[in-house]
């Protein structure tokens, strides 16, 4: 199902103060400089209850500021069942995610739910930098998985 006529991504991870506000904002961001905005309605969501309602974890911000992408008011939000049948894909960020979400959605009949560095040539998990520290890690792979998933989206 379309959202409001546009392909619709949900990005999801543990809190959504990290990893889903980066991956949110930079595919907002690849797919504006492909000039396919208009295309695309895209989001993202925590598994937990813990940050809603929190912005962008400092660290991210900073991190998306250095390649000049700005997250100014997003607030962390919960994943609800209504989001699996909202959104076109719904995609996680570790193996935790992909259960949580699942679960959350009451499984996944249509396919809808992957990992993002599965759309890579290195499938496998976005560490998460709440707990490693490593942003730049987590940027690398939040772009090169962008990149990857919007590649497989419009070709």
């Amino acid at each position: 199902m379309m959202y409001k006529g546009k392909f619709s991504i949900l990005f999801v991870c543990h809190g959504n103060i990290c990893r889903g506000p980066m991956a949110e904002f930079v595919m907002k961001h690849l797919v504006d400089e492909a000039g396919r905005s208009d295309e695309f309605a895209i989001a993202s969501a925590a598994t937990s209850t813990e940050e809603i309602g929190n912005p962008v974890y400092p660290p991210a911000r900073r991190k998306l500021a250095e390649h000049g992408i700005s997250c100014e008011g997003k607030t962390a939000r919960q994943m609800t069942r209504a989001d699996y049948d909202r959104f076109d894909l719904l995609v996680g960020m570790d193996e935790a995610n992909i259960r949580n979400m699942r679960r959350i959605s009451g499984g996944d009949p249509e396919g809808k739910i992957h990992q993002l560095l599965d759309f890579t040539e290195r499938p496998g998990e976005v560490a998460d930098p709440w707990y490693t520290g490593n942003f730049d890690a987590t940027w690398r792979d939040v772009l090169e998985g962008c990149q990857c998933l919007l590649n497989k989206i419009t070709s």
